[in-house]
């Protein structure tokens, strides 16, 4: 069965995990923040053509976000944050200049090389972010040449 939070987000997705061995099973509590998540995915959809969106990583509970290395205080362990793809769209640079570019609210956009990390933390500072090739971040996002935008 198929819990529809949107009408092209379901929970299922956004709770999806490789780790056959870790529950992530969300609380209520990051049920309903996942709800509002997809309805801001839901306008990251319209503002890439309402292409389809692939996830890759959404809520992680506290043993999964250890399991794949994600920060401590990652927006991922509230329902905030989501990876994704949208191949119909284009690269993941190209994603994000178009999400940047807009009036979409966010907290974080990261253009993580082969992904795209988006982040609907209540601070919603609009930061941007490129993940460097040897580890870190850079604000902005990197031209081919390493320029920042």
């Amino acid at each position: 069965m198929t819990t529809r939070l949107t009408a092209h987000f379901a929970l299922e997705e956004l709770v999806a995990t490789q780790h056959r061995r870790i529950d992530n099973r969300p609380p209520p509590d990051v049920v309903e923040t996942l709800r509002t998540t997809a309805v801001q995915m839901e306008e990251v959809r319209k503002l890439l053509g309402d292409r389809v969106i692939t996830v890759s990583s959404g809520y992680r509970c506290p043993a999964l976000n250890r399991a794949v290395g994600g920060a401590r205080r990652s927006a991922h362990l509230t329902g905030h944050a989501v990876d994704f793809n949208c191949y119909g769209f284009g690269r993941p640079k190209a994603v994000c200049r178009v999400l940047a570019a807009s009036s979409l609210a966010f907290d974080q956009l990261i253009e993580e090389g082969t992904w795209i990390h988006i982040s609907f933390d209540p601070r919603m500072r609009r930061q941007v972010l490129t993940k460097r090739p040897g580890g870190g971040y850079v604000l902005g996002l990197q031209t081919h040449k390493g320029e920042v935008q």
